[in-house]
């Protein structure tokens, strides 16, 4: 292992998170593309479609990650990590030629490779560093994943610039070309400026190398990075349909409000991986899930107007009415004041409401003559009930819980080398793979559940229920050590 920080490792270091970023906008860029295309009616399809389109690279960067994080730890990264990179950009170009939902799905899956790249970069970046370091290094290296902000932010305004504000559709093909050069260029510099270097574990079997994953600690961190990962993943992409659906934001200002989710992410990632090495990874950890389970909380209640059956009034004996009014009903000699509904009491979205808002008034059942009997309904009660999820309040909540997500993927990766210091590659790659799979099944399983449902808020619901199982987990098997120390 390295004993000291060098420049030659800091080059590295920088290279790395460079090209984790080109990667990562690479990774994301489904959830603009497929969103602008579906959008404007150019290709059919429904939010299930979506979902899968959203989700297909995310999978392949997913499966990907166990197999090449080995290769990166046998061969080292220079040479694997280039040759990724010019692999990704041949399906990136082929999308600008594709004409069906089959196309769309066999490229994008083939240009998800780039997602494998954090395997690469966790065992690339973990030889240059010390034990000591390379919680801040891993961090600043994840920080790389501001690239879906690059895409969220960048790709909407490239969409309109090539279709000419939408009068000419066609130009969207010209975004994947502009990231398969990207992917082109990254690779060119990777090849000729960094120096390839490998873990200092002697060459292990295939079996020997798959032996941490039959350690529960594995699996343990592969749900945790399933939550502040995946999740990030997928709602770095999700959050574009939501703004545009829900909130009915155009492309562009969906895309930088999805950017601002993504953006402090990375920055804040680097941060707690600095904050991870100077207190316990496993306190921040509460923290993250705790602060997740908080604000998702807050985030599942959807945007709602709701018409109920409020209080009535029943009449307290027989009689003949003998008055209606918006305020009152008479029968016989006894007056009923009924609840008015006041016109100034309006909710609507032009106003800020951060709480839900009620408003009850009656309305009469009867008419002047009639007949009543001993408690019959003169008038039935409505109730309204109105949330408004106001946009500026669910973007803060939504930018705050990305933030808390990304020191939550640095703590978890700073666990990886104190429990598996000399398998970094490997153990990084499987919990990669499993976080990653969150990004590819959360699109999908939000489609289905929008589908199901009809509400967009069901995505949090799914977030607050697993942020709630990885709390447990975490504070059964604290228990469990602790029990075990006495």
């Amino acid at each position: 292992m390295q004993e000291k920080v060098t420049s030659a490792g800091i080059r590295m270091l920088i290279l790395n998170t460079a090209a984790f970023t080109v990667c990562f906008a690479a990774w994301m860029l489904n959830g603009v593309l497929i969103t602008f295309l579906a959008d404007n009616h150019i290709f059919d399809w429904g939010p299930v479609e979506t979902g899968w389109l959203i989700g297909l690279p995310v999978l392949s960067g997913a499966v990907l990650r166990l197999p090449i994080g080995m290769i990166t730890d046998k061969f080292g990264g220079k040479w694997v990590y280039g040759g990724l990179l010019l692999i990704c950009a041949i399906p990136m170009f082929l999308l600008s030629r594709v004409n069906s939902f089959w196309g769309f799905a066999l490229c994008s899956f083939g240009f998800g490779f780039a997602g494998a790249s954090f395997a690469v970069g966790i065992a690339y970046t973990s030889v240059w560093f010390p034990k000591k370091w390379q919680g801040t290094a891993l961090g600043i290296f994840g920080a790389g994943n501001s690239g879906a902000a690059i895409t969220t932010f960048f790709a909407p305004s490239l969409l309109s610039t090539f279709t000419d504000n939408g009068s000419y559709l066609e130009g969207w093909r010209m975004l994947p070309m502009v990231y398969a050069i990207g992917l082109l260029i990254m690779s060119v510099l990777f090849i000729l400026f960094t120096k390839n270097k490998r873990s200092s574990v002697r060459a292990r079997t295939i079996a020997g190398a798959l032996r941490p994953l039959k350690l529960t600690s594995v699996w343990r961190f592969g749900l945790f990075y399933f939550l502040v990962f995946g999740c990030f993943v997928a709602f770095s992409q999700w959050l574009v349909p939501y703004f545009v659906n829900v909130y009915s934001k155009p492309l562009i200002t969906a895309g930088i409000f999805a950017a601002l989710f993504s953006l402090p992410s990375g920055a804040v990632r680097a941060l707690g991986g600095w904050i991870a090495d100077k207190v316990s990874p496993q306190k921040l950890l509460y923290w993250v899930i705790g602060l997740s389970i908080f604000i998702s909380l807050l985030l599942l209640v959807p945007k709602m107007e709701v018409l109920t059956p409020g209080q009535g009034i029943m009449a307290v004996e027989s009689g003949t009415v003998s008055e209606v009014s918006t305020d009152l009903i008479k029968v016989n000699d006894r007056t009923y004041k009924l609840l008015s509904r006041d016109p100034t009491n309006q909710f609507t979205d032009n106003k800020m409401v951060f709480w839900p808002k009620k408003e009850v008034w009656q309305e009469s059942l009867v008419k002047v003559g009639e007949q009543v009997s001993k408690k019959q309904l003169l008038a039935r009660g409505i109730s309204r009930i109105y949330f408004q999820a106001n946009f500026l309040i669910y973007a803060i909540l939504v930018i705050i819980m990305g933030s808390v997500w990304g020191v939550g993927s640095a703590t978890v990766y700073k666990l990886i080398p104190l429990h598996f210091p000399e398998e970094v590659g490997i153990v990084g790659g499987m919990v990669g793979m499993l976080g990653a799979l969150g990004g590819f099944f959360g699109p999908i399983l939000f489609g289905y559940l929008l589908k199901g449902t009809g509400l967009w808020t069901s995505s949090w619901m799914f977030v607050f229920a697993l942020s709630i199982i990885c709390f447990l987990w975490l504070f059964i098997k604290d228990r469990h050590i602790l029990k075990r120390s006495d």
